[in-house]
C-alpha cells in the first residue's frame, strides 16, 4: 500500500533527478479527492484535444512533447503532500498547476499557488460554493481561477501559458480554435437550412 510518505519521497527524488525538461510533465493536473475527477476530467479531455500525453512514469516518459501529469492532493486532509508538490513542482519541470477542489472550504488551488509561487496555478471551483475559496487571495499572492466547473478552460489556459514558449503548443491551440468554429458554423448553417423541425430531427437521428 503506498502511503503519503512515499508519494513526497517519490516528488523529491524527481525534483532531485535535475531530468531534461523535454521529457518531464509540462501539466500537473491535482484535485482535492478523486470525487472531484467528474468534473476535472475536462481539463483531460482538452490536453488530449492539444495532442498533450498522459505522463504516468517520470522515468519513463512518452514519446509526446507535451505531457501532463496527475494525483489527488488533500490540503486537509494531506497538507504535507501539498506542500511536497508545490515546493518541488518548479524543480520536477513543471510550467503551470491546474488545481481543482470543492466544497466551501476548497483551499487545494490557493495554497498549491502560495507554495508553488511563481509557478502559475489555474484555479478550478469544482462547485459554485467553492467560488469564493478559491479566489479568495491577498494583493501579491496571484491565481488565476476559471468558473465553476471549467476545467476544460483551465485547461486551454494553461496551454496558453505554454504557448508563448512553445509555437508547437500556440499552433494546436489556434487549430483547436479554428475547429471550434467551423462546428458553430456547420450549426448554424443547417438550423437555418433545415429549419427548426428538420434541424430536430437531424438531432435525432
Amino acid at each position: 500500500m503506498t502511503t503519503v510518505q512515499d508519494l513526497i519521497d517519490r516528488l523529491e527524488a524527481e525534483a532531485a533527478a535535475d531530468a531534461d525538461p523535454e521529457t518531464t510533465p509540462d501539466v500537473g493536473i491535482i484535485m482535492g479527492s478523486d470525487s472531484d475527477l467528474p468534473v476535472m476530467e475536462d481539463a483531460y479531455d482538452a490536453l488530449d484535444h492539444l495532442g498533450f500525453a498522459e505522463q504516468t512514469d517520470f522515468d519513463d516518459p512518452p514519446d509526446a512533447r507535451f505531457t501532463y501529469e496527475s494525483y489527488v492532493v488533500s490540503a486537509h486532509r494531506t497538507p504535507e503532500l501539498m506542500y511536497a508538490y508545490g515546493e518541488t513542482a518548479a524543480d520536477r519541470g513543471l510550467d503551470v498547476v491546474i488545481a481543482g477542489a470543492g466544497g466551501k472550504s476548497a483551499d487545494l488551488p490557493n495554497m498549491t499557488a502560495s507554495i508553488a509561487y511563481p509557478v502559475p496555478v489555474i484555479g478550478v471551483p469544482v462547485q459554485e460554493k467553492s467560488v469564493d475559496s478559491v479566489i479568495g487571495m491577498p494583493t501579491g499572492a496571484p491565481i488565476v481561477a476559471v468558473d465553476a466547473g471549467k476545467s476544460y478552460n483551465a485547461a486551454l489556459s494553461a496551454a496558453q501559458v505554454l504557448s508563448r514558449e512553445h509555437e508547437a503548443v500556440a499552433e494546436r491551440l489556434v487549430d483547436l480554435h479554428d475547429r471550434q468554429k467551423a462546428g458553430v458554423a456547420d450549426v448554424s448553417a443547417d438550423l437555418h437550412d433545415l429549419g427548426i423541425d428538420g434541424f430536430r430531427a437531424r438531432d435525432e437521428e
